[in-house]
């Protein structure tokens, strides 16, 4: 959406150098978008590698149908994505719009049409006009390069305020390896995983199996512990290629130590990007840090944070700069784990507000007032009841959100 302003959250965006074996570009194809690049496509060498993680949402895109049904394979030469239209309850026209454009981007890139990866996202409901998007294929292709990451981190947005990367880096035996990648999510966040998009791609050499592990143990410390709205989208999709380019010793199908390294550089790229979205939430000028201790088990932790991270009371009361603790305390009560409250502590930036059920003697809100005056607020939930413990991210309710959702189709 033009107009809208940048998130008081935003960082700059790092530059993404080239990783061998990708190309990329954008173009503008008209898909929905007037005066921008709304197609964005890569392509991967020969012998890339791919892992993928999606919606959980039971009405998912044609397009995520298609990258399910083509990860099967493992491998990966394209990728096509398109910005404005989400090509979701689309029925039989949305089928043959992915299947259109997968086989035309891989007639231009010389490969079978299920290693040609698909993502959409924009507006539900409105069929894909997928005539302008193949039609602009060709010269899109045409223009690939290894350095256009910034032009497609730009060209995948759609609600976002800014452009969201990251890179890293990381040793196999004793070549150094690199990763980097690009997302696009502002609404519609909730876990499994939101109305993002996230796209990365490596030069190591790693068999499908091993990198879609990586991947999915990323994904679950990352994009699904951040919410911004408690929405699940239907076209969520994370990819992961390796092209295979660099030289390193010969990794296992099931990875092993051998990628140990390479799993600290991806977990760190994959918070980061969520944590981007996040910032970038829709009406976002807070950024929510949220963390349970004590709980009966990890999962009991997660599910009492993403309560807290959702409730509307603790986000409005977060935007409001509001020191009312009580709403945290609802959200742990509702969140249907178990929780004593005469054994609940709750603390704000650090201040302990409630210890054992009630407030601690002589609590000065001050430091806890000042604290949420700042850009980035932290909980901490105390259950005390075990050792299960969880970190999840939000961003505060704001009357920006409203304002963008209630006009996102006008």
């Amino acid at each position: 959406m033009a107009g809208l302003p940048v998130s008081p959250l935003a960082q700059p965006m790092p530059e993404v150098p080239p990783i061998a074996g990708v190309t990329l570009g954008v173009i503008e194809a008209g898909i929905r978008y007037k005066g921008r690049a709304d197609l964005t496509m890569m392509e991967f060498a020969p012998g890339t590698t791919v892992a993928g993680v999606f919606t959980r949402n039971k009405c998912p895109g044609a397009p995520v149908d298609w990258c399910r049904a083509a990860l099967k394979k493992g491998k990966a030469r394209a990728l096509v994505v398109n910005a404005g239209n989400a090509n979701v309850f689309t029925g039989k026209a949305g089928r043959e719009a992915t299947k259109a454009t997968a086989e035309a981007a891989a007639k231009l890139v010389g490969c079978k049409a299920n290693e040609v990866f698909l993502a959409s996202t924009g507006v539900i409901g409105e069929t894909m006009p997928h005539d302008r998007l193949t039609a602009a294929l060709p010269a899109l292709h045409q223009a690939l390069t290894p350095a256009r990451w910034d032009e497609a981190a730009r060209g995948i947005m759609t609600t976002d305020t800014f452009p969201k990367a990251c890179v890293r880096t990381a040793v196999i035996g004793d070549a150094t390896v690199t990763i980097a990648g690009i997302a696009k999510g502002s609404g519609m966040i909730a876990p499994d995983m939101a109305t993002m998009l996230s796209f990365l791609a490596t030069d190591a050499k790693i068999p499908a199996e091993a990198l879609q592990g990586l991947l999915s143990k990323g994904s679950a410390r990352s994009f699904n512990c951040i919410t911004v709205d408690s929405d699940t989208s239907t076209s969520d999709t994370v990819l992961l290629f390796a092209t295979g380019a660099a030289r390193h010793p010969r990794v296992p199908a099931e990875g092993g130590a051998m990628l140990r390294d390479f799993a600290r550089a991806l977990d760190e790229l994959l918070l980061d990007l969520a944590l981007q979205v996040a910032r970038d939430g829709e009406g976002a000028q807070k950024l929510i840090e949220i963390n349970v201790t004590g709980a009966t088990s990890a999962k009991s932790a997660y599910r009492i944070a993403m309560c807290i991270a959702n409730s509307p009371l603790v986000k409005t009361a977060i935007a409001g700069e509001d020191a009312n603790w009580g709403r945290i305390v609802m959200a742990v009560g509702k969140a249907g784990e178990p929780a004593d409250r005469d054994k609940l502590g709750v603390a704000v930036g650090g201040t302990w507000m409630a210890r054992d059920g009630s407030v601690v003697p002589g609590y000065d809100e001050t430091p806890v007032v000042a604290h949420m005056k700042g850009r980035e607020v932290e909980i901490t939930v105390d259950i005390g009841l075990g050792r299960g413990k969880a970190r999840v991210w939000t961003c505060d309710l704001t009357h920006g959100y409203i304002d963008i959702n209630g006009s996102y189709r006008s």
